[in-house]
């Protein structure tokens, strides 16, 4: 009596083992509801198991366990703690691997002891030790690694779902594993040996794609940090001139006062410091959209202090479907790419910009072409850089145009490097 009920604890351990670490390894909420229902499901799958038993016997068990246990846990974690399939399977298999250690415990101390009742002892303390041992140290990682891409869900459930197939095949429903064979013995060495090195190297290759598209991420937010910290600083320039202009009324008085006693060389002195300080922050209105304004005001000074001839058209309303942000990144990068280039041409006379930015129905339209030294180089139709830490401003740009359901064009035509972009 006391050996049955050790056998029966060991298979309810074994199956609430097994479902605890799949729920686990898929991310399952531990809140009391949760674990409520989860403990219902496993008994309700452990009395489908006694009556499988009652009524077609132990073989017949084993051989449709898949469908008595593992199979609805699967479905379990995908229907109730809506995770993908793959996921869900993934999950189910790397719980089957993880069954093993707790097996081969009980085994170990059957043999020791001669006696079944240890080996379902052993097996139930091993099930214990192990779970705490996941839960510690291996769940966090397990869920991490199969929810960062599809590609690395493959990759590490590949193992667990081949051995899967290989036991139920090899000791279930053929005795291949115990036929002695040195075939059957060398097997499951050679593939795990080839399983662990095609991962180890699919995988660092996953990872530093991932570090790459990380560290493209990363460049894009200071790029994005850059133009706001830009805009505030033209901001602060349009304040700064709204100050001089309220402040217009001191300087006449001051200019009243020179000329009333005649005082004409000193007056003339006043009024080109005046003029001077007035131009230096005061943006060019070239479109009724005052950001833009501030933008195009900046980089028509820079391109003075570079010798570049920079000619621009815009045609803007005052409203636009872009936050200033995102017009300061679009506008700014595209600017300084082309006065960068331009400007490593050594005659002056050809450093040549010319910008024209519009809307049409709806849709804001740019064209931006400039003259360069070096022949661009076009890579899936963006221009590469080859200087460490460049290239990402026309990411930027591409970013923001197609976040907006907008289309662009890197192009060369006649010597001219063209930037086009509707959105």
């Amino acid at each position: 009596m006391i050996e049955t009920a050790i056998a029966f604890s060991r298979y309810f351990v074994a199956l609430m083992f097994g479902a605890a670490v799949a729920v686990s390894f898929a991310g399952i909420a531990r809140t009391r509801k949760n674990y409520l229902v989860l403990g219902c499901f496993t008994v309700i799958l452990f009395m489908l198991q006694l009556a499988s038993l009652r009524l077609w016997g132990m073989e017949t068990t084993i051989k449709i366990y898949p469908l008595l246990s593992h199979l609805p846990v699967a479905v379990f974690i995908a229907l109730y703690l809506k995770r993908s399939w793959l996921i869900s399977l993934t999950s189910m298999f790397v719980s089957f691997l993880c069954c093993q250690p707790p097996r081969w415990i009980g085994t170990v101390a059957g043999e020791m002891f001669d006696s079944a009742s240890m080996d379902h002892a052993g097996y139930i303390a091993g099930a214990l030790l192990m779970y705490y041992f996941l839960q510690k140290y291996a769940v966090k990682s397990v869920r991490h690694l199969m929810e960062r891409s599809l590609e690395s869900c493959l990759l590490f459930g590949a193992m667990p779902a081949f051995y899967y197939l290989f036991d139920y095949a090899a000791t279930v429903y053929t005795n291949f594993m115990y036929s002695g064979a040195r075939a059957a013995v060398q097997f499951m060495p050679f593939v795990t040996a080839a399983f662990y090195f095609v991962f180890v190297l699919l995988y660092y290759a996953e990872i530093q794609k991932q570090a790459a598209l990380q560290r493209e991420r990363d460049m894009l937010d200071a790029q994005f940090r850059l133009a706001q910290t830009e805009f505030a600083s033209l901001r602060q320039m349009q304040q700064n001139a709204a100050a001089y202009r309220h402040d217009m009324r001191h300087h006449f008085s001051l200019l009243q006062g020179l000329a009333a006693e005649g005082r004409l060389e000193e007056l003339r002195e006043y009024l080109r410091t005046a003029q001077s300080d007035m131009d230096a922050i005061t943006p060019t209105h070239f479109c009724e959209n005052e950001t833009v304004n501030l933008i195009l005001s900046a980089f028509a000074a820079k391109a003075k202090q570079g010798g570049i001839l920079l000619t621009m058209d815009a045609r803007l309303p005052d409203s636009l479907p872009f936050s200033d942000t995102e017009l300061c990144s679009l506008l700014s990068n595209a600017l300084e790419n082309a006065i960068q280039a331009s400007g490593q041409i050594a005659d002056s006379s050809k450093r040549l910009i010319r910008l024209r930015v519009y809307t049409k129905n709806t849709k804001l339209c740019l064209d931006i072409r400039n003259s360069y030294q070096t022949e661009p180089v076009f890579h899936q139709g963006l221009p590469v850089s080859k200087e460490q830490g460049h290239g990402f401003g026309t990411k930027s740009m591409a970013h923001i145009v197609e976040k907006h359901g907008g289309v662009f064009q890197f192009s060369v035509k006649d010597g001219w490097f063209i930037f086009q972009a509707t959105a």
